[in-house]
This record gives structure tokens, sequence and C-alpha cells, in this order.
């Protein structure tokens, strides 16, 4: 009976304090643009150099977070403690080497390997294919008349009206027909068994020494060879004289009877990353959860540049402390959550999402009682593009109408009553080019049937660059946009039900 009523009694407190907005609104006051900024310089700083998954920074970052939950008395996930821990692999060369007509080729000087692509073996050639600048698109197709099949290819970096450019290359975006990756899909689509690559950029500093991309387990499909030769190469390779690297354009598509050798030695490497999980335990429905995520993870350091990744995803990583020290205040306060709410850092997102399909893989609390996974990824900055209504008060939102029929109305009026930013949900559509639906760690989540959102302040000049800084931070729009997913949050974690799946995932 007293364990009756106590539950009762806690019943009625969570409720009152739901229905006392001037209370809540005091918690949310908590969540100050100060109290961002402090963080985030911290998650976003020189030290942390990037976080790139499985590096030392990642591995600090990972600590910085941990100590932070314990300060707020927020539970370990499991009994390991607040990390949860994950193994991913990285390729390293031992050794390779380039002949081309019995000429020894130089690392650096000659040729430098792709570490999109770190394969190893022993090739003796013949031939090879040139294939221009290897684009495919709605308007080119430069294998259109080509036999690649089991051949090596030889192609141009870039697009033809960029080649009498000097180096630093023009920068590509990842599905440009231009880009790298692009390249590369498309040579092994056409069943290359090799690509070479002609750059401008010759010579390079470096001691030859390789890192391949890691990847988090073994992959089915067998990647091809890749490497960049300098344009002396290339003429050596095709028995043509080139005097710069845009001659390549004066050169007929087809194959060339040539002869060279190229071989690489691989040693693998077994890594480990983590996710952080700070874990506040529920009253009457502690046995269902509320997540609230953001990735930590970044894109690290290369060379001497420091990839800070303060709006990506600095940000949500922040707003993910910011929210649970506030709920951690509301608890001080007597004002405990009736779900149990799960506060989750991941690392592995810009690697692939890694770090929560790890997570909804092996999941520490039942999916099918995980109410909502609210994500935050980038919400610091101002999309450039939006041309329309008011840039200094708006956030994307985007999954809300996925999988519950309650969600979307539930968000709109909780911003109604508390925040009024304009809920924008131009990137909602599945079908949006851009796939932001697809592409950040609810995801995960939601192919698993868990509600989501998805906040989100688009993209901006400075994405996935060097120059995404804590000074370029609006950490008063910040503030209103973190105090909405909080109250969002409370919501989640005190309604009477669980939201409802009514919603099949397209």
């Amino acid at each position: 009976m007293r364990k009756m009523l106590l539950v009762v009694a806690c019943f009625c407190t969570v409720a009152v304090f739901a229905q006392n907005t001037k209370q809540l609104k005091k918690i949310a006051a908590t969540i100050k643009p100060s109290g961002l900024k402090e963080k985030l310089s911290v998650i976003a700083g020189a030290a942390m150099e990037g976080r790139e998954t499985a590096t030392p920074g990642q591995k600090m970052a990972a600590i910085y977070i941990e100590n932070y939950f314990k300060q707020l008395g927020l539970q370990p996930a499991n009994a390991d403690g607040y990390q949860m821990y994950f193994t991913v692999y990285q390729d390293s060369v031992s050794s390779t080497s380039l002949k081309i007509k019995n000429a020894v080729a130089a690392v650096n000087k000659d040729y430098v390997l792709s570490t999109s692509s770190i394969t190893e073996g022993s090739w003796v050639e013949d031939s090879i294919v040139f294939a221009s600048f290897g684009i495919v698109d709605s308007a080119t197709n430069d294998y259109k008349t080509l036999s690649i099949k089991d051949k090596w290819v030889l192609i141009a970096d870039g697009m033809p009206e960029d080649a009498d450019k000097p180096v630093p290359a023009t920068e590509y975006s990842f599905r440009n027909p231009a880009s790298a990756f692009m390249k590369l899909y498309q040579a092994k689509s056409y069943g290359a068994k090799g690509l070479i690559i002609v750059s401008k950029d010759f010579p390079r500093d470096g001691a030859g020494s390789y890192k391949g991309n890691m990847y988090m387990k073994k992959s089915n499909s067998k990647n091809i060879p890749v490497f960049y030769v300098s344009y002396k190469v290339a003429e050596a390779l095709l028995g043509k004289t080139l005097q710069s690297f845009a001659d390549v354009k004066s050169i007929a598509p087809g194959a060339y009877a040539t002869t060279f050798s190229f071989s690489c030695n691989v040693v693998t490497n077994t890594l480990q990353s983590s996710n952080v999980i700070g874990v506040m335990p529920g009253t009457d429905k502690k046995d269902e959860y509320v997540f609230v995520t953001g990735h930590y993870d970044h894109l690290g350091k290369k060379g001497d540049k420091i990839y800070y990744g303060a709006d990506d995803d600095g940000s949500g990583t922040t707003s993910v402390l910011q929210i649970a020290t506030a709920f951690a205040k509301a608890k001080q306060k007597g004002y405990n959550p009736r779900r149990t709410m799960v506060f989750m850092t991941v690392s592995g997102e810009e690697k692939g999402l890694w770090g929560s399909e790890y997570y909804t893989t092996n999941p520490l609390f039942p999916l099918e009682k995980t109410s909502v996974d609210l994500n935050i990824d980038m919400v610091g900055r101002i999309d450039p593009d939006r041309k329309y209504g008011d840039s200094t008060n708006y956030v994307y939102t985007i999954g809300e109408d996925k999988l519950s029929s309650e969600l979307l109305s539930l968000s709109d009026s909780i911003n109604n009553n508390f925040v009024h930013l304009e809920l924008d949900r131009k990137f909602n559509d599945p079908k949006d080019p851009n796939r932001f639906y697809y592409r950040s760690d609810h995801y995960n989540f939601a192919k698993r049937g868990v509600p989501v959102i998805f906040y989100f302040n688009g993209t901006h000049a400075d994405y996935h660059k060097p120059t995404d800084t804590v000074d370029k931070i609006n950490f008063t729009l910040m503030a209103k946009r973190v105090k909405l997913v909080f109250y969002t949050a409370w919501n989640m974690a005190n309604r009477n039900d669980m939201l409802k799946r009514d919603i099949p995932l397209k």
C-alpha cells in the first residue's frame, strides 16, 4: 500500500508540474546562450582535433561528455559505464610499388594511393583504357563507347572545364559526378579491375604511409585498387607527349598498349569507438523511454587543418548536454520525468551513422518501449539559402509525420505554446534530393519503428570545412531551438501514453 501511495503521489507531482507552465518555463530559461557557448567551446576546441571516430580527439570528447553526465547525476547506461563501445577497422599500407615500362615510380613524386580504396594485391598489365574524365551524368557518359570490364582504367581528375585551374583543385560535393567517390563508383559499376587517376597535384608532401578509410564491418563487395599519378606518369602509360595536366583533354579515349606493374601490401588495424549514454530513470512509466540524441564525432584533422565541427555536430552534442542539464535541474526541484530519459551522444555518424546503427542493432533499452527519438544535428547556424520567413527564428524539422499520426500536431502545439519558432518542413519529403531524412542518426531509430524528429538548421558555406568554428554560431537562436527540443522531450516524457505507431515506414 505504501509503495502504491508513493507512486500515486509521484504521478500527481509530475502531473501538477506538467500543468504548471510557469515552473516549466523557469527550467527552460536555464538554457542560455552563455552555457551553450561554454560547452561548445570545449567540444569544438582545438584540443579535440575534430573528434574523428576512433581517434584520440574523439575519445577525449567522449571522456568530457561522460564526466559531464556524471556531474549531472545521470546513471550509466550499462554495467560497463557510460560508454557503449563498438569496433571499427582501418587498413594501412605496409609497402607499395609501381613500375612503368620497368621504370620505378616514386611515392609522392609520381604517385600516391587513394585512401578510399586501399586493396591488397599485385597486378602486371599490358594495356590500359583511357576514359577521359570518367564522368557519368544525365548529359555525359565517358564509358558509353568503351569496354572496361576486367581492365585497368585511366581517367583525369575533376572536370574538363577545371583542368586549367591551379592547385588546389576545385572541391566537388560527395555526390557530384566529378567527385572521386562517384568516379570510383562508376568505374566499379562498369567492371573495372583497377583505377588510375591523373592529378595536377604533384609532387606531394608526405612520407608515403597510408591509412585507408575506416569501416565498421567487412563488406562483401570487393574494392578495386585506386591510385593517383602525375601527368608525367600518364604520359609514360599512354605513350603520349603531355606538356601539362590540361593536355589530357586532347587525348582520345580508348585502349592503349602499355606495360606496368603495381603492388600493395595491407595491414588491418582494429580500433574502438563509443557512444556516450546518460540515463535519468523515470517514475511510474520508467520502463518506457525518451531519447535525445546528437553525434559528437566530426571529420578530424587533415595535415595541420582541424575540422572543428562546431555546427556539425558540436551544436547538437552541446544541445543534448544542455537539455540533460535542464532535466537535472527539474529533478533537483522534485520534478522527475515519468518516462526514463536517455541522453545519447553517438560517434561514427560521419562515417555512415555507425554509432546509432550499433545502438539500434544492440539496444540497451527495448525499442518497442522507446516512445520517440529527438535527434539534434546542426542547430547553431542560419541557412543562407533560406530567402523567406524570418531567418533568425526558424528550425527545419524532419520526420514528424513518418511513423506516428500524433507527433506532428504535438510538435506544432508545443512550439506554439512555448517557443514560437517557424517550423520549416522544407526537407521533410523523403524524395527531397538532399535526402536529409536518411542522413542523420534518427533514421536508424525510424527504420526500426521508433517515431522521430530531426532538428536541423540547413547547410552553409562552412559545412564539412575547417571553417565550421564556434565564432560563427548564433547562440541566441540556438538557445531557442534547444528550448523547443527540451519542451518536446518534457511532453514526450510525461504524457499519459507512448506515441502511436500507426504509419508504416516507407
